[in-house]
């Protein structure tokens, strides 16, 4: 990982798999700020992802598709102070720079992730931004959704993201609460409701639960992962 960092500044790291369609309206977004660098991570997308990154002037690194490892790469290739890894369906609010230096140079805190918004209508999506926004400020366990952000140098303390084929962005949480508090802001991230809409609120609720739970209850991520893409 670099040792020369812009401490002014934010990385940015979106992991990318065919996102194409939704690069097109946020990386200008992104490109709007002052400071900020941006990398996309891209796993051999088929659909343009990296023509439309490169052409907006954005880094592009292609890998092997594996998320975790994405966005470890993007943090070897970063060039700020600040990690923020941020979901290709998902925009930030509107001077968000200014709130995550704002967060990190509070005493005690360790990272931080937007609360949840998702971009549909309906009762039972609010009820779903409700209970994750709840689990994020009373556990203390964003998800990668809510674009989790840290200093770089934390990231590197605590291994950065685990070579889990899924979950890496709950085990990383988990390892940085044993370092501080991790802040949720009221601020908040809008995330794609394409999830949601695919499955259905049950059963993506559902799907999304039992792994955990199979997780915490010792099943091989590998078996889980297999069995949450075969379920999508």
């Amino acid at each position: 990982m670099s040792t020369d960092r812009k401490i002014s500044s934010i990385s940015i790291i979106i992991p990318t798999y065919n996102e194409a369609e939704n690069l097109s309206g946020l990386l200008p977004e992104l490109l709007g700020n002052p400071d900020v660098e941006i990398l996309v991570v891209d796993g051999n997308s088929s659909d343009g992802t990296v023509n439309t990154a490169t052409a907006l002037g954005v880094k592009v690194l292609s890998i092997p598709p594996d998320r975790a490892l994405q966005m470890n790469a993007g943090a070897q290739a970063a060039s700020s102070e600040i990690l923020l890894f941020l979901h290709g369906d998902t925009r930030l609010p509107q001077g968000f720079t200014v709130k995550v230096h704002d967060i990190l140079n509070q005493p005690g805190i360790v990272a931080g992730a937007f609360s949840l918004k998702i971009d549909g209508k309906g009762y039972g999506l609010r009820i779903i931004e409700m209970l994750v926004n709840f689990r994020s400020r009373f556990m203390q366990l964003p998800y990668g959704d809510q674009g989790i952000f840290l200093k770089a140098s934390m990231f590197s303390a605590v291994g950065g993201f685990p070579a889990l084929p899924i979950l890496e962005d709950f085990e990383l949480t988990r390892k940085l609460k044993h370092k501080g508090r991790i802040k949720i802001l009221s601020q908040e991230a809008t995330t794609s409701a394409r999830r949601w809409k695919k499955l259905g609120l049950l059963r993506t609720t559902f799907i999304n639960q039992a792994v955990i739970i199979g997780y915490l209850l010792g099943v091989d991520p590998k078996k889980l992962a297999e069995w949450y893409r075969k379920e999508r």
